[in-house]
């Protein structure tokens, strides 16, 4: 009788030990199912977060820049008017890889890898007008690219290393086009030699596809009747280092960059511009007549030490100018006088001397009551260091002698006007406020 107990509880034990055996499986491959399951729509769920969706102006942007991405993302909204994908690692543009954004008015790829766009890249996109390439790894391409964007107004090709042959012919075509003049601004060729450095928009297009490429032959070779293009010494644009930037606002990115000058051929369509953390000492007259439409422009962080007077001609719309962290004394007389809708002056941190040449800004932004200004501190003379330069003014009062009323300015008609101007705030009878 014990022994037939224990043969049933024998049994019972394995029965229950098969039955929990398979099931424990299935949970456990299940779960590892779901976990990886789960693994796989986390990733695709953190990709899309990690894009910041927001509103501006009625539009819907998509900030997917620096993420690391090296594809488009199929989960993405398609309802968004801007797409950001500026610094990723992408390296080639498929086939109607933008499609389902049928609504897209910018898309910004610069700063990627890029190396090739298929045709077929851009179908779908018949609303666009702004695509940035600019800085990736771009040698050739055909107008078949461009042929789905009949709304293309803004087109940044400039920083990719175009090779001038006869694949090319046809983009090139397409550019010079005149009602196209801003689609592929300051691209240039960087092969062959004897093109380098020219610009796409200026080619002679009729020598690319001459046989055998022609325009890299030897003089002397036979070729003497063929028209020769003479090697271009590389003369790299200061405006293809900055990054350029349409949306919200077109924008020209340049801090940082060691400029000790102004960029030359500036876009006429930025409005902010951002030179700051460079090594420009002097703003000389028209530098920035281009930029007709600059609101914001900062210099800060330079080594300014002297502007000027038409330093900022043709900025009748700047609103923000920043020249902090500098090293400027006083401004020259008129070196303002183009700023007419100036409404912030950003002036910490520079040297300014207290005397008669401080008086001219000091009468200026007197006269434009409308101009938040920030960091008139005199920093000499010694007297007066630390002291608002307003309040150094309000002290220097008294008649002028007649060889100090043109103190330190320039003795033109102009200046002398400029000091019979100003004479109410630079007369004064304290010697040592007229040191200069």
């Amino acid at each position: 009788m014990r022994l037939l107990a224990t043969l049933v509880l024998l049994l019972l034990l394995r029965s229950a030990e098969l039955r929990r055996g398979p099931r424990s499986g299935a949970v456990e491959r299940g779960a590892r199912g779901r976990v990886r399951g789960r693994g796989r729509a986390g990733v695709m769920r953190r990709q899309t977060q990690e894009c910041k969706e927001y509103m501006e102006a009625g539009e819907k942007y998509l900030d997917c820049q620096d993420r690391q991405l090296t594809t488009v993302m199929q989960d993405w909204p398609k309802d968004i008017h801007h797409l950001l994908l500026a610094r990723n690692k992408i390296q080639v543009l498929r086939g109607n890889i933008f499609s389902q954004f049928t609504q897209l008015k910018s898309l910004d790829l610069q700063q990627n890898h890029i190396s090739m766009v298929e045709d077929g890249a851009f179908s779908g996109l018949s609303q666009l007008t702004t695509l940035l390439l600019q800085h990736n790894r771009l040698k050739t391409a055909t107008e078949e690219v461009l042929l789905p964007l009949p709304r293309l107004t803004y087109l940044r090709l400039y920083d990719n290393p175009w090779i001038c042959h006869c694949s090319l012919d046809s983009l090139i075509r397409t550019l010079q086009v005149p009602s196209n003049r801003n689609l592929g601004n300051y691209g240039k060729c960087a092969e062959p030699e004897a093109l380098r450095g020219q610009k796409l928009r200026n080619l002679n297009v009729d020598l690319l596809c001459a046989d055998n490429n022609q325009v890299d032959r030897i003089p002397g070779g036979g070729d003497a009747g063929l028209p020769r293009l003479t090697p271009t010494k590389v003369n790299t644009e200061a405006t293809s280092m900055c990054h350029t930037y349409m949306f919200p606002k077109p924008q020209l990115d340049c801090s940082n960059k060691d400029l000790n000058n102004i960029p030359s051929e500036l876009p006429s369509d930025i409005v902010k511009m951002d030179l700051s953390r460079n090594t420009i000492k002097h703003l000389r007259p028209k530098q920035f007549l281009l930029a007709k439409d600059l609101k914001l422009l900062n210099l800060s962080s330079n080594s300014l030490h002297h502007l000027d007077t038409a330093a900022f001609a043709g900025l009748l719309h700047l609103r923000e100018l920043d020249l902090s962290n500098n090293t400027l004394h006083y401004f020259q007389y008129g070196v303002l006088e183009d700023l007419y809708f100036l409404r912030k002056l950003s002036l910490e941190n520079n040297p300014w001397i207290c005397d008669y040449n401080i008086h001219y800004l000091i009468y200026w932004l007197k006269h434009h009551p409308s101009v938040f200004y920030t960091g008139l501190i005199c920093s000499e003379p010694r007297e007066f260091r630390g002291w608002r330069v307003e309040e150094y003014v309000k002290t220097y009062n008294g008649e002028c002698p007649k060889d100090k009323r043109t103190g330190g300015m320039d003795t033109d008609n102009t200046a002398q006007e400029g000091a019979g101007e100003t004479e109410g705030l630079t007369c004064g009878g304290m010697a040592g406020n007229t040191s200069l």
